[in-house]
């Protein structure tokens, strides 16, 4: 036998052992997803967005104060808080500006890690974002990291992860200006349905929190991140959420707040502020109602 019958020979058994079809479901499944992003293509081309009506609808439901709370988050950073468009007003945005395909699959998932993509697809333009990335099945927490072996913590870790990179895809393919005018109509939302000022609502927060749970307002602000005088609405929505779950009794104080922290020191207030609170009636004894906010 010739050399070259040996190669010839050694070459298909190789490549024998190693062409594993594909399972038939597997197959069908992408022939499917493919006949449905074509179909989805072919619509969008059809029936274009108006851009005009597709506008004001974003505004319209920018106007509902339930979406305007979860609008925005915000995370302290380097002693600066950090805020932006959240995941839930981007497939808002998603959802009005129309034709637009988002969201993430997992690649490949083994034990110790998912391999994701999280996408964002303009059917009319055929424009499309990606972003492929690991999710280590391990959990951070104060005390240590441990890997997650329960499959519903191991989904729940990739959804979180995916949420985030799934935001910058969708904030990368619907137009800058539309993003604003919606971040815009929230903040809007947000202060039109206020029932006192901003500044009011931080007093009510801070002397509820500590007349009901002895919290003060220093372990509010590390919880927050920046000092109380730069509390936002945001901060005072995801003040308001806390002290609800605590007194309904899902969560306790300590799981949000450090009860080390404390103020060493009280100065003593003069004569002129005490006056000054009992103007503006923080000496008074009369509980808020966080409702009222």
């Amino acid at each position: 036998m010739s050399n070259e019958t040996k190669n010839t020979a050694a070459i298909a058994e190789f490549e024998g052992k190693n062409n594993v079809a594909r399972p038939v479901g597997a197959e069908m499944a992408a022939s499917r997803e493919a006949q449905e992003v074509q179909v989805a293509m072919i619509a969008a081309k059809k029936f274009p967005r108006d851009e005009v009506a597709a506008y004001n609808r974003i505004l319209q439901d920018c106007q509902r104060t339930s979406l305007a709370e979860k609008a925005m988050y915000e995370y302290p950073r380097g002693g600066q808080v950090i805020t932006g468009p959240s995941i839930h007003l981007a497939r808002t945005l998603a959802r009005g500006w129309g034709n637009v395909d988002a969201g993430f699959k997992v690649l490949e998932q083994t034990a110790k890690k998912s391999t994701v993509m999280a996408y964002c697809w303009d059917l009319e333009t055929n424009y499309r974002e990606t972003k492929v990335f690991d999710v280590p099945h391990i959990r951070e927490t104060k005390r240590g990291a441990y890997p997650l072996t329960d499959p519903r913590d191991i989904y729940e870790m990739v959804a979180n992860q995916a949420a985030r990179r799934e935001r910058a895809c969708i904030l990368s393919v619907i137009p800058g200006d539309v993003v604003d005018a919606a971040v815009g109509q929230c903040n809007v939302t947000l202060t039109g349905n206020a029932k006192m000022p901003l500044v009011d609502m931080v007093r009510a927060l801070v002397k509820n929190f500590q007349e009901q749970y002895g919290v003060t307002a220093e372990m509010l602000e590390a919880y927050i991140g920046c000092k109380k005088e730069a509390f936002s609405q945001q901060s005072v929505i995801r003040l308001k959420n806390v002290y609800n779950a605590i007194r309904d009794g899902s969560d306790s104080v300590e799981q949000y707040f450090d009860m080390s922290i404390a103020s060493s020191v009280k100065p003593e207030k003069s004569g002129s502020e005490s006056n000054a609170d009992s103007a503006t009636g923080d000496g008074g004894n009369e509980q808020v109602n966080l409702d009222d906010l």
